[in-house]
């Protein structure tokens, strides 16, 4: 792709947009980035800046490429009317791509891609690889492109916003995680937003690899399928969430070799493994990169065991499906701690769930008396008020064996400035029991 005396445009000024105008800038473009921002900073030398973006402006903008970065809205009037002057119109991670020579696993889902992403870097590193995580996680891909030496391999975590803006786009490995409705406020149906996931397969051939959850809709995808589950022992990678088997053989405890917990944290492993054994990395290495690791912190990060129950932070968990999410995962007896900022949100829907996976559920904050009220047809409920007096009365209700798990399944702003200090106080609050 040559870029030499054109004009590109880069619409947004965060981290992906300045990336891209970096790696237009090398390549010899006239680099003009607009943002709806009234001011404009942190650009690379010689790159126009353009605040206050507008439908108006973007009307009145020609170029020859224009990149978008993944935060603004693909369909919305705003790209449109930058489309409408350019000759082409592609996002980020497709211009960082067309100029990237490595391997690339690239990893999509609505729930789960950024432990994977770190699972499938670690693992690339131990085979051998120079591996980078990026996308949606770690570094945009335009910032991998411009390093010196660039990584010969990438751990790519992509959303449906990136996949929307993909041309030519083709992993060597895609792994598809799974599938919820989310981002309704973006997409106009559930089909929209897998529509934009699917679009990881669309440029893959016989030759590549999908990794792929077994029971997952995925109609008429070219690669060769490996598939993993957690239900199913006839996938070609199983679990019961804590061995991990490929074709029957045992490869992995993840109790006895990481800090990872549940059926998820299962899978995401498997679907790492597979994915970089498809590129020819050994299970040894793989053995190896995983021991000791730990989950990223606050998504059902293991604290500690203590009396032999386990304690597990999950307050990422700020909507519903997450909290359902990480009860489904669970593979002993669990007392739930939930609670926070009253949303509106009906929570109906998890109570045949909280039956199936808890003996017990402790609910605090401002949401907590309407979450008791709907969580006490299934289990025995404690009502408190402050999430120190939801860990002492969770762990009276706990059985040894047993799991106490925060998963709010709301925001935290009733009493915290957001789910990272409240998994930082929970962890801090576990630590402290004697």
């Amino acid at each position: 792709m040559t870029l030499s005396g054109k004009s590109v445009v880069v619409l947004g000024a965060g981290r992906s947009g300045r990336a891209a105008a970096a790696l237009a800038l090398r390549e010899g473009a006239e680099v003009h980035v607009h943002d709806a921002a009234f001011s404009i900073e942190g650009m690379p030398a010689g790159v126009h800046v353009h605040p206050g973006a507008s439908v108006e402006k973007g009307g009145a903008v020609k170029c020859e490429l224009l990149v978008i970065s993944p935060g603004i809205d693909t369909y919305g009037p705003l790209v449109a009317a930058y489309s409408a002057g350019a000759a082409e119109t592609i996002g980020e991670t497709e211009f960082g791509y067309r100029y990237y020579e490595g391997r690339i696993i690239g990893i999509t889902g609505t729930n789960g891609k950024t432990t994977t992403t770190e699972l499938v870097e670690r693992i690339l590193k131990a085979g051998g690889y120079d591996a980078a995580p990026c996308g949606n996680y770690g570094h945009p891909l335009c910032e991998i492109v411009l390093r010196e030496p660039m990584p010969n391999a990438v751990s790519l975590e992509l959303s449906s916003f990136q996949l929307e803006t993909i041309h030519d786009f083709r992993p060597d490995v895609s792994i598809w995680l799974n599938f919820a409705p989310d981002h309704m406020d973006r997409y106009p149906t559930v089909q929209a937003y897998f529509d934009a996931k699917f679009r990881i397969f669309m440029n893959q051939n016989a030759d590549d690899t999908a990794i792929v959850r077994t029971g997952e809709n995925l109609p008429g995808i070219k690669p060769k399928v490996v598939t993993f589950s957690t239900e199913d022992p006839q996938a070609d990678w199983f679990s019961d969430g804590r061995r991990i088997s490929r074709r029957g053989v045992e490869v992995l405890d993840l109790e006895v070799s990481t800090r990872m917990r549940g059926l998820h944290n299962a899978e995401n492993a498997m679907a790492a493994i597979a994915a970089c054994e498809a590129i020819g990395i050994s299970l040894e290495a793989a053995r190896t990169a995983l021991d000791g690791y730990a989950p990223p912190l606050h998504r059902c990060e293991l604290v500690r065991t203590l009396d032999g129950v386990e304690y597990l932070n999950d307050s990422k968990a700020t909507n519903l499906h997450a909290l359902e999410s990480a009860l489904r995962s669970q593979t002993r007896p669990v007392v739930l701690i939930a609670g926070g900022k009253e949303k509106g949100l009906d929570y109906a829907p998890v109570v045949p769930l909280l039956g199936k996976k808890a003996v017990a559920a402790v609910t605090y904050g401002q949401i907590a008396a309407p979450l008791a009220a709907i969580f006490s047809s299934a289990v025995p409920v404690e009502q408190v008020t402050t999430l120190t007096e939801a860990v002492e009365a969770a762990r009276k209700l706990a059985p040894r064996g047993g799991t106490i798990l925060l998963s709010p399944g709301t925001s935290s702003f009733d009493q915290f400035s957001g789910y990272e200090q409240r998994g930082d106080v929970f962890r801090e609050l576990v630590l402290n029991l004697r």
